[in-house]
Parts: C-alpha cells; sequence; structure tokens
C-alpha cells in the first residue's frame, strides 16, 4: 500500500448525515461528473436522440454552487431527460423510516428545479409497511413525481404490496413524461433462472422497468429486451439499464483479475458498503473508456436508457465521508481521496 499521511476530521451530525471536511487538490469533482454524464448522453443521443439518460443522486450537479436556489447548470440539465433521487420520503436514516423534515425539504427543493426545467423525476423510497407505502405515492404523485416504494434495499423483487403498480395503467408509454409508475429491480438472484425472472417482469404492469443488463455475468439479448417493451396488459413500456459511473464492480465483464495486483491509475478502494464495488476516480480516461463499452452494450441490447447510479460520487473526493457511506458509528478509517499516491485522509464518525 502507498503510504496515508492523514488529518483527524471531527464530524458533526445533522438530521442523520453529516459532514467531514477532508483536504484534497484543486479539482472541480462536481463538473467532473458533469462532464461524464454530458459526455455519455452526447455518445448516445448521437446514435439514437430519442435514448433517455437519467441520473441518480447527486442532485446538487443541477446548480452550480450546488443549492436549491442557486443558478441551474442549462448545459448539464439539458444532456439529461429526468433525476433519480432516493429517499426523498422513506429511507434516509433506514428502511421504513421517514426521512428527516430538513433533508427531505431541500431535496425537494432539487426535485422541483428539475421538474421546472423540463425533467421528469423518479422516486425511489425504501419502505414495506402499507400505510408509509401508501403515503409516499401518495406524497410523490402530488408533486408530479414518478416513484417505486421498494420494500428491500437489495431491489431484488417485485413488492406484494401494493398488489398492482401505482396508477398502473394499459395506456402506450413512450416516454419518461407518459410513465405514471416504475419497477426498479436490479439483482434478479432471488429467481431461479434468467427465464423466470424475465417471464416475472413480462407479468407486470409498471410503465417503466429499471434492470440490470445483465443475469448474472450474462448480457440480455435484444429480443430478451424487446419482449419486455409491453406490459401485460398489452400497452408498451420504456426498458431501462442500470449502470453504475461513479464504481467499478468486479462481477461485470470489464473485470480484470490482474487488477487486484497492479490496478490501473483510476481503480482506489472497495466500497466497504458495498463488497465488490470500487471506487474509482471518474475523470480519467481509462475509466471513461470502459464506461462507453458498456453504454455500447446497453444500446446494442435495444434498452430505450441508462439510469446511471453512483452520481454522487464527488462527494466521496470532496470529504462528504458520511452520506458517501465511508465512515460508520464511532470508527476511524483512511479514505483515500484524489491524492492517494501523495496522502489521505482519517475521519472519525
Amino acid at each position: 500500500m502507498k503510504n496515508l499521511l492523514g488529518v483527524m476530521v471531527l464530524v458533526t451530525a445533522f438530521g442523520c448525515g453529516g459532514k467531514a471536511l477532508v483536504p484534497s487538490e484543486a479539482r472541480d469533482y462536481r463538473q467532473e461528473m458533469r462532464e461524464l454524464v454530458m459526455r455519455i448522453s452526447a455518445r448516445a443521443k448521437e446514435i439514437d436522440p430519442g435514448f433517455l439518460v437519467v441520473p441518480q443522486n447527486g442532485h446538487e450537479l443541477l446548480t452550480w454552487d450546488g443549492t436549491e436556489a442557486g443558478e441551474p447548470v442549462l448545459p448539464y440539465i439539458g444532456a439529461i431527460d429526468g433525476v433519480g433521487r432516493e429517499e426523498l420520503f422513506y429511507g434516509y436514516c433506514g428502511d421504513d423510516v421517514p426521512t428527516p423534515e430538513p433533508v427531505r425539504r431541500r431535496m425537494v427543493a432539487f426535485m422541483d428545479l428539475a421538474e421546472e426545467k423540463g425533467l421528469q423525476v423518479l422516486v425511489t423510497d425504501y419502505c414495506s409497511t402499507p400505510s408509509f407505502v401508501d403515503d409516499s405515492y401518495a406524497r410523490n404523485s402530488s408533486r408530479g413525481y414518478i416513484s417505486f416504494a421498494a420494500d428491500s434495499r437489495e431491489l431484488d423483487r417485485i413488492p406484494r404490496y401494493p398488489p398492482e403498480p401505482y396508477n398502473v395503467n394499459d395506456s402506450d408509454v413512450g416516454s419518461l413524461g407518459e410513465a405514471k409508475n416504475f419497477l426498479y429491480l436490479i439483482n434478479p438472484g432471488r429467481f431461479s433462472d434468467k427465464e423466470a425472472f424475465l417471464d416475472a417482469l413480462r407479468r407486470t404492469d409498471y410503465d417503466i422497468l429499471i434492470i440490470d443488463p445483465f443475469y448474472e455475468d450474462l448480457p440480455l439479448s435484444r429480443e430478451e429486451v424487446e419482449s419486455l417493451k409491453v406490459k401485460a396488459n398489452g400497452g408498451s413500456r420504456l426498458v431501462i439499464a442500470y449502470m453504475s459511473v461513479g464504481e467499478a464492480e468486479d462481477y461485470r465483464y470489464y473485470w480484470n483479475p490482474d487488477w487486484s495486483v497492479k490496478p490501473p491509475s483510476w481503480l482506489l478502494g472497495e466500497n466497504p458498503e458495498w463488497p465488490g464495488n470500487f471506487k474509482v476516480r471518474y475523470w480519467e480516461e481509462g475509466w471513461k473508456e470502459v464506461v462507453y463499452g458498456y453504454l455500447g452494450r446497453v444500446m446494442e441490447a435495444g434498452f430505450d436508457g441508462v439510469y446511471l447510479d453512483i452520481v454522487d460520487a464527488f462527494e466521496y473526493f470532496e470529504g462528504d465521508l458520511w452520506d458517501a457511506g465511508e465512515v460508520k458509528s464511532g470508527e476511524t478509517v483512511q479514505v483515500p481521496d484524489e491524492r492517494l499516491l501523495e496522502g489521505g485522509s482519517t475521519a472519525t464518525r
């Protein structure tokens, strides 16, 4: 391991989040992420102008100063078609737990900004108690957001409640704005095999399916993806591919086992909250080529768009260790930052 120098950072809690101030080199991590998302959009839309690009979380990228009242970043907003947000009303402090009002209020302000600029908001709340599920759907719908109440943080199943999608309909859905609901299911491990997984999806009436473009290590074929684009009630729907742009995953086709001995310059340490996921310097060209190759596979399979995850990776490099999941309560850890080759940081939560 490289030498890791550090400073002790005191973390002050607010709501159920906090912030650790970690020194880093002068680099605009937010703009670097905007540039990556915009390049993904430009590459995809050059081939298919209707291809959808929806970043999840990282809502601070919508304004230049990262505040809800800040000046909107119009080039970034113009490059995307919607924004995803987890834990807006439930899940920020734990599954089935209402999100604290100050946190919720700030996130809602960003989501309203997105809607005002013509972007469709997709919300994933984490709750399973029927009254909370009903409340989540009602609150999101009242603000014009499309939402999904996930009863598993693993996003590995179709919820039993409600028995049919919220605002179920048999209309054809060809755009985000036409959708009334969506299913977010990216871990098919609970299903016996790929065909059982696909059949379960085909039997649903969700307007949008957000799924992983691979089943285990095998990509879904164009024929399989096309078979998912019709709801059980006959209406057409959108099928969008999940895609991580802020972390590398060691179970993907692009992973090289030799990286455990000699990692590329863009590959950093493993995310302790999600084994198999590794932090990356997402601004480096080597990682961008991985992302573009993944995007190409998604488009070849006939997906209608991409749902970009770990867009908020800039928090990790800016030092927002609490929200990035890098620091656990009562724990002191070494956290590499942009200056990994020169030093690092230590944080206590």
